[in-house]
């Protein structure tokens, strides 16, 4: 069955962040990711996860000013050398943190700026970030997600995805394919994901509508979960959803996963 990683981002709100490490850990969670760790020194964010015996699974490079609306600035030609100053910050935590992986998110497309200038930096800025993350031992993801949720998001869809992985010529860039996203962008799940699993190094869930926990929407998601144990996945995949309620109320899918997951062994 797949390994999953509570997303501190979105789940256990009912918490402050660091308090958070502990409400995923009572749940069960082996591994956490979030947004950022960037509000609270590296060695208080690492006492957090040893204290828990958490892994340390993903979080993403500096997104720009997250409260204003920003996500990510990857894409943005006048924020290169703060882009390039954030992929140093993020390898410093993520070597603290032993986070094996980083996501670089594109942001949200200026207006009046043509796309092909934008794509020109977003791969240059990828290069770069793929070629300093590679010396430090951290894979860089790049992540499509929903023009529903974040209107204007320049990276959309594994098709664009993946003709920008093969721009950037790096063995050191994959595809971080949210589940969620893809249902509402493109469809056909199973096959994409089997279609490309060497290029992806980590999944992410929730269900649609509502972008709620597995179960509550349209997804099939134990069709999934058995799909990724056939076709070999062996990433983690992480629970990056709203809680319809609080965090433990909704914990169902993940309590049944749990319990199969013993039987099994």
């Amino acid at each position: 069955m797949p390994k999953f990683s509570a997303n501190l981002s979105m789940l256990f709100g009912e918490h402050d962040f660091l308090d958070r490490f502990d409400a995923a850990a009572r749940a069960g969670f082996q591994g956490v990711e979030y947004i950022g760790p960037y509000d609270h020194a590296p060695d208080v964010v690492a006492a957090h996860l040893k204290k828990n015996g958490l892994s340390q699974v993903l979080f993403n490079l500096p997104p720009g000013d997250w409260a204003k609306g920003e996500r990510g600035i990857a894409v943005l030609p006048d924020r290169v050398e703060e882009f390039r100053a954030g992929v140093d910050k993020a390898i410093t935590y993520a070597k603290a943190l032993g986070c094996p992986q980083v996501n670089c998110l594109a942001g949200i497309a200026p207006a009046g700026v043509d796309r092909a200038t934008l794509e020109d930096v977003f791969v240059e800025n990828l290069k770069y970030a793929a070629s300093r993350l590679k010396e430090a031992g951290i894979r860089l993801l790049i992540e499509p997600i929903n023009t529903l949720d974040i209107p204007g998001f320049f990276l959309t869809n594994t098709k664009q995805a993946l003709a920008l992985i093969e721009k950037v010529s790096s063995d050191n860039l994959y595809l971080q394919y949210d589940i969620y996203h893809m249902q509402i962008m493109e469809g056909d799940l199973a096959r994409t994901i089997e279609a490309n699993l060497g290029r992806i190094a980590h999944i992410q869930l929730a269900d649609n509508p509502g972008r709620h926990e597995p179960g509550t929407g349209e997804i099939n998601y134990p069709f999934l979960y058995e799909h990724l144990d056939r076709i070999g996945y062996a990433g983690w995949v992480g629970a990056e959803y709203k809680p319809k309620a609080a965090t433990d109320e909704g914990l169902g899918w993940f309590r049944e996963f749990a319990g199969k997951a013993t039987a099994a062994a």
